[in-house]
């Protein structure tokens, strides 16, 4: 359990550096200054271009794609991940009855095995999905209900939600960093981590 903690904490550590300034330095490669040039969405102050590990070094457009397209799914499954760990947290769990325990972590232990063969077999079917999805003409990297055949990124409105929904996702994966740290190391879950000692 320990252990467990000590990986979240770095993990939530080494992500803080996504925060501290951006270098001045210039990248070498010119696939990637282009991208960050033709690309409008995701770049978005105060971070400016995020990239805290600096894997965007050297890699081409289609890898840059895959990418923004990684960073996307992992921020919408942190939001639905923070939302999903409150509510089990005030005691709601709708399809038991709410006989689970409050504590996610400890919910998840009690889960039986034919819930975690729907939880895997439904996170099978959306990704089989996506993939489906991401087969069709004019695909735009997240995209996974078409709005790139009706708006385009000159629409300031369009590039605007895109870049509150990866500044939320990003914030999401953070803050889901934390609250996994605060239960396996203190206990703490829901509104217990505002509690005073």
């Amino acid at each position: 359990m320990k252990f467990v903690s000590l990986i979240a904490g770095s993990a939530l550590v080494a992500s803080a550096s996504a925060f501290a300034p951006a270098s001045s330095q210039t990248r070498s490669t010119s696939s990637v200054q282009a991208w960050k040039d033709d690309t409008v969405v995701g770049i978005t102050p105060p971070v400016g271009f995020f990239d805290p590990l600096g894997l965007s070094s050297g890699q081409s457009d289609s890898t840059m794609q895959l990418y923004r397209e990684a960073e996307l799914k992992h921020g919408r499954v942190a939001m639905a991940a923070c939302l999903g760990w409150y509510i089990t947290a005030s005691g709601v769990h709708p399809a038991f009855n709410s006989a689970l325990s409050s504590n996610p972590l400890e919910a998840a232990k009690e889960l039986a095995p034919v819930g975690w063969l729907q939880f895997v077999l439904g996170c099978g079917a959306i990704e089989w999905l996506a993939q489906q999805i991401k087969t069709r003409p004019g695909y735009q990297a997240g995209d996974l209900l078409g709005a790139a055949y009706w708006v385009d990124d000159s629409d300031e409105g369009w590039v605007d939600y895109q870049n509150r929904e990866i500044n939320n996702g990003r914030l999401a994966m953070l803050a889901f960093m934390g609250i996994l740290v605060q239960d396996l190391q203190f206990g703490s879950y829901g509104d217990q981590i505002f509690r005073s000692a």
